[in-house]
């Protein structure tokens, strides 16, 4: 009887069943570490904590020594499922209907660590896994704030000497259809809050306050009504984004002291987090006309919120070559490389070696009834299986 884990479906309808929504883990790491122990992995669970986050659990598997090191990267975290009656399906079932697999995590991402694990399997049957090291790095906090997983279990592997040459991330990167995009790169991401000053005061007597919403108007335009540039080649332009505006003032005859504007920007490489907080001043001060208000005060405080995001870019080379010609191989279609979307983990494993994402279609991630093809699951194996064959050969 085959006991490795060649069938990608059966994988991903176990690790939906272990409901793992940020920052439980549900037993979803233990079966990951099931999976691949008949592959020849060993495997560690570093349990990372910091003061005022929840202890997150993590995995780190490796088989092989020497030779080229090939990293596998994901998360079996997942984002809450909403009211189940929203489902047509029980969220965390992992049953199929139509031949689409059901729950959360389905694409984002536990289908694509099913999927990988599957393609090492049929590589492993067939007596084809390929000389040299390959790990998965798999944490659990990916969905949550990003502290106790991805960044500290790196720093776990090099601290035992592991150096990866390449890292495959598979974060869902498809808009349609699989062979439509890999992405090679990501934006930055920068968030603050600039805090508008004023005198608080008796609406019926406002001469002896100062209203900081009137100068609010200014520099949200300031802010918002010059784009920050026009795009670079291998970016889309950067947008800056109004979160909210709050007083936090409850009253209606109260003038309030402050008003706070919250902002998040997705930069490109015309940027650097420090040329663009001071762009950012400029405009704040440009749409105050002056700095100081009544009796010298300061019209405006800022808040820099941490983590910064740094923007980045995997170039043409062996790793996006094999993935795309892998890509291409099986679907016939080759794949835009794209540096469009948010952030994702390839932001801190991008200091560690080259990383590139390739995954399934997301177009139900984190939705009601998130699910997944079952004949995508069977595609996106070959085109990983193809990708390693692939990338090693091309090591040699």
């Amino acid at each position: 009887m085959n006991t490795l884990p060649t069938d990608p479906a059966q994988n991903l309808a176990r690790m939906i069943r272990c409901a793992s929504v940020t920052p439980a883990d549900a037993g979803a790491l233990e079966l990951l570490e099931s999976f691949l122990k008949p592959l020849g992995f060993h495997a560690e669970r570093p349990v990372f904590e910091a003061a005022g986050t929840p202890a997150i659990e993590n995995l780190l598997a490796t088989r092989g020594t020497g030779g080229p090191h090939l990293c596998f990267a994901g998360h079996t975290d997942v984002v809450p499922p909403g009211p189940e009656g929203d489902w047509s399906l029980p969220p965390f079932s992992g049953e199929v209907k139509d031949g689409e697999l059901y729950g959360r995590g389905a694409v984002d991402m536990k289908g694509g660590i099913a999927c990988f694990v599957a393609a090492l399997a049929r590589l492993a049957s067939r007596g084809a896994l390929p000389e040299g090291r390959i790990s998965l790095l798999v944490t659990g906090d990916e969905e949550g704030p990003a502290i106790n997983g991805t960044v500290k279990l790196l720093a776990h592997a090099e601290a035992r000497g592991q150096r990866f040459d390449a890292c495959l991330l598979g974060e869902p990167t498809n808009p349609d259809a699989l062979g439509d995009m890999i992405k090679i790169g990501r934006r930055g991401s920068l968030s603050g809050v600039v805090m508008l000053l004023g005198r608080q005061g008796h609406v019926a007597y406002p001469h002896l306050a100062d209203n900081p919403t009137r100068r609010l108007a200014p520099v949200l335009q300031a802010l918002l009504g010059t784009p920050l540039d026009a795009g670079t080649a291998q970016f889309q332009p950067s947008n800056l984004e109004v979160t909210t505006v709050d007083t936090g003032n409850p009253a209606t005859n109260v003038i309030p002291a402050r008003v706070s504007v919250r902002f998040n920007i997705r930069f490109n490489d015309t940027w650097t987090a420090e040329t663009l907080r001071a762009e950012i001043l400029r405009r704040i001060e440009a749409g105050l006309g002056v700095v100081k208000g009544m009796n010298g005060a300061s019209l405006y405080e800022i808040e820099w919120r941490e983590p910064v995001s740094d923007v980045f870019v995997t170039s043409p080379g062996p790793l996006v070559e094999a993935l795309s010609g892998a890509v291409e191989a099986v679907t016939g279609r080759r794949p835009e490389l794209s540096t469009s979307g948010g952030t994702s983990d390839a932001r801190f494993i991008k200091n560690h070696c080259p990383v590139v994402e390739f995954g399934l279609v997301g177009r139900t991630m984190h939705m009601a009834n998130e699910r997944v093809a079952l004949s995508d699951l069977e595609t996106l194996t070959d085109i990983y299986e193809t990708f390693v064959t692939r990338w090693f050969a091309a090591q040699s």
